[in-house]
Order: C-alpha cells, then sequence, then structure tokens
C-alpha cells in the first residue's frame, strides 16, 4: 500500500461554521458584507489553499449555534470554542487564534 501525501504550509488550521456565517448573511469586513472566513483570509493577506500560511477552513454545522455569533475552532487547542460576534475586530479575532498579520 502506498502512502500519498500532499505538502501544505499551513502553522496553523481554524475551523469556521458555515451555517453559522450564513445565518449573519455577512456581518464582517470593511463594509461588513463579508463572512468571517473570507474576511479573516483578506485581513492577513493569506494565499489560497495549501500554499497559505494557516488555513481557514469552512466547514458544517458543529451544534452550538449561537444568536448573532459565528463558532469558530482552533484546530491546535480544540478544547475551547471561539464564538465570534458579528462585527467583531478581525485583529482581536486573529489575536486570539494565534494568527500572526501577514
Amino acid at each position: 500500500m502506498s502512502k500519498l501525501r500532499v505538502h501544505s504550509n499551513w502553522e496553523h488550521t481554524v475551523l469556521v461554521c458555515t451555517k453559522c456565517s450564513k445565518k449573519l448573511d455577512g456581518g464582517f469586513g470593511p463594509k461588513g458584507k463579508q463572512s468571517l472566513a473570507k474576511a479573516l483570509r483578506k485581513h492577513l493577506g493569506l494565499k489560497k489553499g495549501r500554499k497559505a500560511e494557516a488555513g481557514i477552513v469552512e466547514v458544517k454545522c458543529m451544534g452550538v449555534c449561537p444568536r448573532g455569533a459565528v463558532t469558530v475552532i482552533d484546530a491546535g487547542g480544540p478544547g475551547e470554542w471561539l464564538l465570534v460576534p458579528k462585527g467583531a475586530d478581525l485583529d482581536g479575532v486573529a489575536e486570539e487564534l494565534g494568527l500572526g498579520r501577514g
């Protein structure tokens, strides 16, 4: 059996709930119209896909469903989940998740 592997530049992986993001209908970024995942990627200047320094991945519902917020998990510390309120400061969110500004 052969083992296939693909290299990634990711130092951090962050999981963002798609369902929470959809319920907010945006709420992040300069004009408040972007999803949290897209706004974070742009704010941090991350490249796309596996060539980025960090992976911000949208996943299906995680079952928390907070009102007016998005559920986020830092895959490096999955024991504590973050609830990010609509319009939250992206610098603060990035710092909380251990993501440096690119």
